[in-house]
């Protein structure tokens, strides 16, 4: 893949206060209106212009921008491991990175990161817009803007936030806890089982309790392996045997994610169940997820869900369906014992589960 890099001092003629690394993929925050009313990309290099209030952060700005941006709903595990790398390799000389994305697949990409990048010491932030940069009410301004300057802070020489963020709509999430669930407004990210690590206001309130402490084990080191052969089904009322048979049997199926009801509970029907057990005998990691956007699966508290436990299904707790996917995805291009892996999808990583 081929990038655009452009260097960019805010603060000249002051000494930059901190370094960030800008990664621009595509998406709706790094585009403006030609004059024939169309949308394409602007040029990074006169981003001052259109943010002028980045001239208050004094910060040495790095931007690679994909010279082919990349709409979010395109976005694939290849685009994952571009971020990946251009991160790993760039780690030493920045103090925080700043992920630019399409909000569609935002989610997706952040929980990736966040299983890809183990060791991490600084901010990964991921933002994008709802409205093109230069919109008169676009949000990507303040969404940029408050990104950098969390990827930038500090406190006592570390990291504020040493982890996989979203940052929209004045609200800091972890990345693998967050859903889109809005399109039309502003706020469209949430986090219904993690409490927001900050808030964006007259000056940005950090939920210090909340975030991740960096225990560092070790050098930075990036997972780039990841098995594509997973699939998601996705239950509903009146489901056919022929329907779940078509993903369950999809060649080469590795892992399933299945989106269950509720705290986890799925149909009793014998087709359905004989279904699961054939597939997990035959080495594929079954997930159980739910469907709802708050809480937890609970296998075995219903007896709708006590055949699921019985078989070998694996209780995704309350993963969220985009950090069990993504997760399940790197764990099979790593292991290749079945139980490991199961084991490891419900063993927390960088703070994509609770165990209670």
């Amino acid at each position: 893949m081929h990038y655009k890099r452009t260097n960019i001092i805010t603060s000249a003629p002051k000494a930059p206060e901190a370094s960030v690394l800008i990664i621009y993929t595509g998406g709706t925050l790094g585009m403006i209106h030609d004059k024939d009313g169309t949308l394409q990309p602007f040029d990074f290099a006169s981003i001052l212009d259109h943010v002028p209030s980045l001239r208050q952060l004094e910060l040495n700005l790095t931007v690679i921008a994909f010279t082919r941006p990349v709409d979010s709903t395109n976005i694939t595990p290849t685009e994952w491991q571009e971020i990946g790398s251009l991160i790993y390799e760039a780690y030493n000389d920045f103090d925080g990175f700043v992920v630019l994305h399409g909000t569609d697949t935002m989610a997706y990409s952040a929980s990736a990161l966040s299983f890809m990048i183990e060791n991490l010491s600084k901010p990964i932030i991921f933002t994008g817009a709802q409205l093109p940069i230069s919109s008169l009410r676009s949000d990507a301004r303040e969404n940029l803007v408050t990104a950098l300057e969390i990827a930038a802070a500090k406190r006592n020489g570390k990291a504020l936030v040493p982890e996989v963020c979203i940052y929209f709509d004045y609200k800091l999430f972890r990345g693998n806890r967050s859903k889109k669930v809005e399109s039309l407004y502003f706020d469209a990210f949430e986090s219904e089982n993690y409490p927001a690590l900050a808030e964006s206001g007259v000056i940005i309130n950090y939920n210090h309790p909340a975030i991740l402490k960096s225990e560092i084990a070790g050098d930075v080191l990036l997972h780039r392996e990841l098995d594509e052969n997973v699939a998601i089904l996705k239950l509903y009322p009146g489901m056919t045997k022929a329907y779940a048979a078509s993903v369950i049997h999809t060649p080469g199926l590795k892992g399933l994610v299945v989106e269950t009801f509720g705290a986890g509970n799925a149909p009793t029907a014998d087709w359905f169940t004989t279904l699961l057990a054939s597939a997990i005998k035959k080495g594929v990691i079954v997930v159980n997820v739910s469907q709802c956007p708050g809480g937890r699966v609970m296998q075995g508290r219903y007896k709708t869900s006590k055949q699921l436990k019985e078989i070998g299904v694996v209780s995704g707790m309350d993963l969220t369906l985009e950090a069990a996917i993504t997760k399940l995805m790197i764990l099979l291009g790593e292991e290749g014992d079945q139980q490991k892996i199961g084991t490891l999808m419900q063993t927390p990583k960088c703070g994509e589960l609770s165990l209670d």
